[in-house]
């Protein structure tokens, strides 16, 4: 009689594999999530940039209050990895995202302004940090993806 099947040797030769093979794919998988989020940190950066012009077109100063009374009128939709804006009161000069870092090196003023977003993408406690600036160069001040 003949049997059917795979050996406890041949199955667990299988699952080394599979585990090999996932060992190499999830820190590829997570540099992609990070990359996904950073895109997010440009998007909304170019938004702030696009405000501060319109403000400044209008009262001829930049100004590093976002939302409210003598703000840009910016507020970032929906729910945020980075935290955005300038040092100051949250939900007025900043907005802070899911990731809770915090704002540091910015400004505003009749000159320019240095907006930031911040946020450890990768959760080892290390903050990735981008600016834009009134000439819309966008710098990675800390990259936290190295």
């Amino acid at each position: 009689m003949k049997r059917y099947g795979f050996s406890l040797i041949e199955l667990m030769v299988v699952v080394a594999i599979m585990a090999f093979l996932a060992m190499i794919a999830i820190p590829n998988f997570n540099r992609f999530l990070a990359k996904a989020k950073r895109a997010e940190a440009y998007m909304n950066l170019s938004s702030i940039y696009a405000a501060e012009k319109a403000y400044f077109a209008e009262h001829g100063t930049y100004s590093d209050i976002l939302n409210g009374e003598g703000g840009i009128g910016w507020k970032p939709e929906g729910k945020t990895y980075y935290s955005y804006g300038f040092t100051g009161a949250e939900g007025r000069n900043n907005f802070v995202g899911k990731l809770g870092a915090q704002i540091t090196g910015s400004r505003a003023d009749k000159t320019g302004f240095v907006a930031v977003a911040a946020g450890d993408i990768d959760g080892d406690g290390d903050v990735d940090v981008i600016t834009v600036d009134e000439n819309n160069n966008m710098v990675v001040v800390n990259d936290d993806l190295k």
